[in-house]
């Protein structure tokens, strides 16, 4: 039998040794080669079509703990699929942050809940000085150079739909003071003026909901969604479709919690107004 055939990725690599989503990816052509199995016939194990298990050999879609449990049982692998898609799930890897900025670049829709800054593509560059400075970045110019560098996918054509939810903690905490803050909430405010944007709060009085837990935002690419969930010292990117169908769940029921984007425009201006 000929060894299982790779498809190559032009970015990134391919790297079966050392990127474990790769090597489940290797493993998937492999152990289907090795029972002369076609793509659909595969597809048929996992309830999906030949196209996505294609896209999960070449490394361009993560397989997902639904998928592993089914391939595990049809195939009686002794539960390997669903190890390696746990332990891949639990490890967190150093490009998951460049991946998800270039998810962020070419997304057509976003939308993004955030409970302790102003949103990335939304600072000021005071603001974003102001906020590295205090978070003990090296080299603090380099990175507000890199963030407003990424703010240009807001101006491409055509523009991303963008729905903002903010926390109304961070419109009350002075970084960098209160000049910086005012110039900062007036962009806000020019941004929420936009067709394309729509920026409401979630007001202090409602207390607990499932905001709470974190900040998180989901990018639509090419028809799918990702999501990138925020942590002290880096993130996660979620690719798994069950995850992905939760946080669409979480973002829409703080949406019930936030106030209208109306009033969330005027509770912008009051605040702003504050820091005069």
């Amino acid at each position: 039998m000929r060894p299982p055939k790779v498809i190559m990725r032009a970015h990134p690599p391919f790297d079966p040794d050392g990127n474990l989503w790769d090597h489940i990816a290797f493993e998937l052509r492999r152990h289907r080669h090795e029972r002369n199995q076609s793509l659909a016939e595969v597809g048929t194990i996992i309830d999906r079509d030949r196209s996505l298990v294609a896209r999960v050999e070449s490394g361009d879609t993560r397989m997902q703990s639904s998928h592993a449990f089914k391939l595990d049982t049809a195939w009686n692998t002794g539960g390997r699929f669903q190890r390696l898609v746990k332990f891949a799930k639990a490890g967190h890897e150093l490009e998951w942050f460049k991946t998800h900025l270039e998810q962020e670049a070419r997304a057509s829709q976003l939308r993004i809940w955030e409970l302790g800054w102003i949103p990335g593509l939304f600072q000021t560059e005071t603001y974003t000085r102001a906020m590295f400075e205090a978070s003990g970045v090296e080299d603090v110019e380099e990175g507000v150079a890199a963030r407003l560098d990424r703010q240009k996918c807001l101006e491409r054509t055509p523009k991303p739909r963008v729905w903002v939810i903010l926390d109304q903690g961070i419109l009350d905490q002075p970084i960098g003071g209160r000049e910086v803050m005012r110039e900062q909430l007036a962009h806000l405010i020019e941004l929420a003026q936009r067709p394309n944007i729509t920026v409401r709060i979630v007001p202090r009085e409602v207390g607990a909901h499932v905001g709470r837990d974190g900040s998180f935002k989901i990018m639509t690419v090419d028809g799918d969604d990702v999501v990138y969930t925020v942590a002290q010292g880096g993130g996660r990117l979620v690719q798994d479709g069950a995850e992905i169908s939760s946080y669409r769940v979480w973002f829409d029921l703080i949406g019930d919690v936030a106030l209208p984007k109306e009033a969330s425009l005027c509770l912008l201006k009051e605040t702003m107004e504050r820091y005069s």
